[in-house]
């Protein structure tokens, strides 16, 4: 099988040739081509030139298209702060006082040239690898989007004090991430990866969720115009796990925080697992921890299809040394073939 045929068929809840494997190694194409971040992510052709030496060199099962978070509120007028070894920030809010809410209006996507080389970048992997590798964009949640927008203090403020403005600003966020991810799958992309932590219940009640997040995400999903899976970076999942199957989602990142049996139990049959390797602690591991961890993700959850090892997070950090990259890889391919006779 070839990598979009062995991610389809766990998606669909049977099992391929072996156990896929997402290795989301967005940074790391910067160190392949001896870049800083903040250059690397300036140019398409940069990212596709680190992306497909990344895919050689892990052997992974999907390419991610996805610059960094921040490129939203970067499209949004925003600012972006480069650190030489993690993840670009957002900058400070755009949104200083609720007021400015009732003046906001989304950006267009053909208007943001940051969105734009995104989409280059995705037309461009698209035209290397075709049908064989999935490829896969990221799209944030219109209620999460606001933790950048305007603070995170601030957005919880508004989403407890004041429910008409904050109908207001889902309403705006609902149509830029729908404009936003559609273009990424005209593009090319394969599926997207709709980035919810908010909705995690690390951060807020299920009650809240069921009337806040789960509603916003039932309305932007129906709109997107193609498979999508929910990722909670790092969030606890499992006692809305079936409240996040029924927005339409196929899939859902699940957090290390998380027994992933008791997960996979919950969601058989409705979800496909994404997850869920420690990637702070990954950064420590030995090549002996990290075999061991791939086989008891594998043991937990590799049965029966649906599912896909990955880290817990959805982005590997810049510490994680080539070494444990590559031990996660060779154990995957060693364990996690079909039938998995060796689990008691």
């Amino acid at each position: 099988m070839n990598s979009m045929q062995r991610v389809l068929t766990t998606m669909s809840f049977n099992e391929p040739d072996r156990v896929p494997l997402f290795l989301f190694t967005g940074l790391q194409g910067a160190r392949e081509l001896d870049l800083s971040i903040e250059e690397y992510f300036s140019r398409s052709d940069y990212v596709v030139e680190g992306q497909m030496r990344l895919l050689k060199k892990y052997r992974g099962d999907c390419i991610s298209c996805s610059f960094y978070a921040a490129i939203e509120l970067e499209a949004w007028g925003g600012d972006v702060i480069f650190q030489p070894d993690c993840p670009p920030n957002a900058g400070p809010a755009i949104i200083r006082r609720p007021e400015d809410i009732d003046r906001l209006q989304a950006p267009h996507v053909s208007d943001s040239p940051v969105l734009l080389r995104v989409l280059e970048t995705i037309q461009t992997l698209k035209a290397r690898v075709g049908d064989t590798v999935p490829i896969v964009g990221t799209a944030i949640s219109p209620f999460s989007l606001p933790v950048m927008q305007m603070g995170f203090d601030h957005y919880l403020e508004l989403i407890y004090e004041q429910p008409d403005r904050l109908a207001k600003l889902m309403r705006i966020n609902e149509d830029f991430c729908v404009e936003w991810a559609n273009a990424q799958l005209t593009a090319g992309a394969t599926a997207i990866g709709y980035a919810d932590p908010v909705s995690s219940v690390t951060v807020i009640p299920r009650e809240l969720y069921l009337k806040t997040g789960q509603q916003v995400a039932k309305r932007t999903i129906a709109r997107i115009n193609g498979s999508t899976a929910t990722h909670l970076a790092s969030g606890r999942s499992l006692p809305i796990i079936d409240d996040i199957a029924a927005t339409g989602t196929a899939g859902l990142g699940v957090s290390a925080l998380e027994d992933l049996a008791t997960l996979k139990t919950a969601a058989r049959g409705k979800l496909t697992l994404i997850g869920n390797l420690n990637g702070v602690e990954m950064r420590r591991w030995t090549v002996q921890q990290a075999e061991q961890a791939v086989k008891c993700a594998i043991a937990k959850a590799g049965r029966g299809g649906g599912f896909i090892l990955s880290d817990n997070h959805g982005e590997i950090p810049w510490q994680v040394p080539d070494e444990i990259l590559l031990a996660i890889v060779d154990a995957c391919e060693r364990w996690g073939n079909y039938p998995l006779d060796w689990i008691e």
